[in-house]
């Protein structure tokens, strides 16, 4: 089993859990489906918090004391915010040829906002792995606290995940052949040749870089989060899945840092996963492992053995299994997707970057038919 789903909480963990899915779908439509909707949800909701983000900061909102200031401060957790909200405004400039939307060298950027992600997910895989080497001197194994309060659990895997990371960012293929849908609003940006094959090779190594990286927060921003766009791009919304994943992303980065206590302590805090053996049957919950973690972190010996010693003082027994499995299914999937990309590009003679490589199957060919020619 990939999560501990088995304690009392269970049955409210998987009601959080499809309440994330639902929102994520039900915002992500209301920001994709009208110039009025994606302006509120992608530019003043984000101008909004930022004016709040600055008055925690002085003073403000009970300042140190409000949520946001006490979990969420980090310069990751903003960073990812900005990043994927930029992303989405980008997009939305597209497909609706605003400003530089309308530029052809412009249709690079989704490729490039998007390869950025990956890298910056490649990196902390490569951090992990290397806090866990400096630990035990090999990859076996070894937990350390991250500045985000969270026990990690660095070894091999991380490696193989960054390799399957490295390869993901060239499985995107007809990076320039971008469209407007051809609906009465222009609801979304296409990237037809962005098909199936590329979309579960993404999935597989991202649900991983996050079950590695963010394990006390995987349940939903690794799970739910990723299931949310690919849901829609397989029942009704074809050849947007990149806008859907970054749109997606954009909301649930608005919502954690501002009701980070939803997923790590109360009613619908996070199933944990199976790296924190025992944890259950103990007792521990996500909050405890936050607290623990980040007074590690802030004591200067997140990057130490104390981290084993705290994590054994919790009753908890690593167990990577999951971690080490969705490692290699990470690297077989990116492989396999790069491979027929490599092999389709060949035999039609095209660069398989700036023309599409997809043409003639089903996935590519459904998003075409919605496209504005």
């Amino acid at each position: 089993m990939i999560f501990q789903l088995y304690s009392s909480s269970a049955a409210m963990q998987l009601l959080g859990w499809i309440l994330v899915f639902a929102g994520l779908i039900l915002v992500n439509e209301i920001g994709r489906r009208t110039k009025i909707g994606g302006m509120v949800v992608f530019v003043i909701i984000p101008l909004i918090l930022t004016v709040y983000f600055i008055a925690i900061h002085l003073g403000a909102f009970g300042g140190a004391a409000n949520p946001t200031m006490a979990y969420m401060d980090g310069w990751f957790h903003y960073f990812k915010l900005y990043a994927a909200d930029i992303g989405c405004v980008g997009f939305m400039m597209i497909k609706y040829k605003w400003g530089l939307g309308k530029k052809e060298w412009f249709k690079w950027w989704p490729w490039i906002i998007v390869s950025a992600n990956i890298m910056i997910a490649n990196v902390s895989d490569l951090e992990s792995a290397y806090a866990a080497f400096c630990i035990t001197g090999d990859l076996s194994g070894a937990w350390w606290a991250s500045n985000e309060g969270v026990f990690i659990y660095g070894g091999w895997w991380n490696v193989l995940n960054f390799i399957a990371g490295m390869i993901n960012i060239f499985c995107m293929t007809g990076c320039v052949k971008l469209y407007t849908s051809k609906d009465k609003n222009h609801s979304d940006m296409l990237w037809p040749d962005m098909t199936i094959w590329f979309i579960i090779a993404y999935d597989v190594w991202n649900f991983e870089y996050t079950y590695l990286n963010l394990p006390t927060h995987s349940w939903y921003c690794g799970v739910a989060l990723l299931l949310a766009p690919t849901f829609a791009n397989a029942f009704w919304n074809k050849g947007a899945w990149i806008q859907n994943r970054a749109n997606t992303l954009a909301i649930w980065c608005m919502w954690a840092q501002v009701v980070p206590l939803f997923q790590l302590k109360g009613t619908f805090a996070a199933a944990l996963p199976r790296v924190y053996g025992g944890a259950t049957e103990a007792g521990i919950t996500t909050m405890n492992l936050y607290e623990k973690a980040i007074e590690l972190y802030n004591s200067g010996l997140g990057k130490s053995a104390e981290a084993n010693k705290a994590i054994a003082e919790m009753g908890i027994t690593a167990d990577p299994t999951m971690q080490g499995f969705i490692a290699i299914a990470a690297v077989i999937v990116n492989v396999v997707c790069i491979m027929v990309i490599i092999k389709r590009s060949i035999k039609a003679g095209r660069n398989p970057y700036s023309n599409n490589v997809f043409e003639g199957t089903r996935d590519f060919e459904e998003a075409m038919a919605r496209a504005e020619q």
